[in-house]
């Protein structure tokens, strides 16, 4: 079989995409990881299959880089929005189908097929659990949020994969992201389930961490640095519940081919 297919990244969290509009693609688990695999495939954080969707642009399926379907992935959603601009699918805004229901997104600045900045609506988030030293909400996908002094003091793979397999969040498991405040901004790391390592970012896992930041806090936006890059976190407080919330932040394509396996 040859294979077409993009490579994308969103804040360092990167990508490979498929146009599958047809049905005609179907990979199993392991071609899935042999694929995301760094040292034998393309390499990736995860897959996504840009789907046929009747009533919509189109559906994204997202699968982590185990070769699992799986949760919303935000650097994903965004991707997966400049895929669809180069393909001419859509131009400036969106509504697509995703696991979690319906996303609208939106291009808010275009520097031609490279980069693209990329706002995109997460889902409403109605409940965050506050415990003495971490929140737990779903911002999309589960996440597990702890404040720190200084992120990089964490040995981000070793504790975050302790929490990730802890008795109390099985038997799914959760992502978990260790938050430190600078003076204008979050620093943000997360260890992502699924990729069972550090992501450069993760979406939903800094959406969780800026509304868990903002949950005793008048704003209605966060700036987050990651490792992979800047990305920023827009919200309405309603009580002790956020809506209209948008992810935002910049995508690059990196390139495409072709692969026969």
């Amino acid at each position: 079989m040859i294979l077409k297919f993009s490579k994308y990244h969103g804040a360092g969290n990167d990508f490979i995409l498929i146009d599958n509009r047809k049905g005609e693609i179907n990979l199993s688990c392991n071609e899935i990881a042999f694929l995301c695999n760094r040292h034998l495939g393309i390499g990736a954080d995860g897959l996504m299959f840009l789907n046929f969707n009747s009533l919509h642009d189109f559906e994204m399926q997202y699968f982590n880089s185990d070769g699992n379907e799986s949760t919303m992935c935000g650097n994903g959603g965004r991707c997966i929005t400049a895929f669809a601009s180069a393909l001419g699918i859509i131009e400036k805004t969106t509504i697509f189908n995703a696991i979690d229901g319906l996303h609208t997104a939106e291009i808010v600045e275009d520097k031609a097929k490279m980069r693209k900045t990329i706002r995109l609506q997460m889902s409403d988030v109605m409940l965050i659990q506050q415990s003495e030293n971490y929140f737990l909400l779903n911002t999309g996908s589960p996440h597990y949020v702890q404040l720190v002094d200084n992120v990089d003091d964490i040995d981000i793979v070793s504790e975050g994969r302790k929490i990730r397999y802890d008795k109390r969040f099985a038997p799914s498991g959760l992502n978990v992201n260790f938050m430190q405040v600078k003076e204008s901004h979050l620093y943000v790391r997360t260890y992502e389930r699924g990729v069972e390592d550090e992501t450069l970012s993760c979406g939903t896992g800094v959406t969780a961490s800026a509304l868990a930041y903002a949950s005793d806090k008048n704003i209605t936006e966060v700036s987050v640095l990651t490792k992979g890059g800047n990305l920023k976190v827009l919200f309405e407080k309603h009580g002790d519940s956020f809506k209209n919330i948008f992810l935002e932040g910049e995508t690059c394509f990196v390139f495409e081919g072709e692969l026969e396996f």
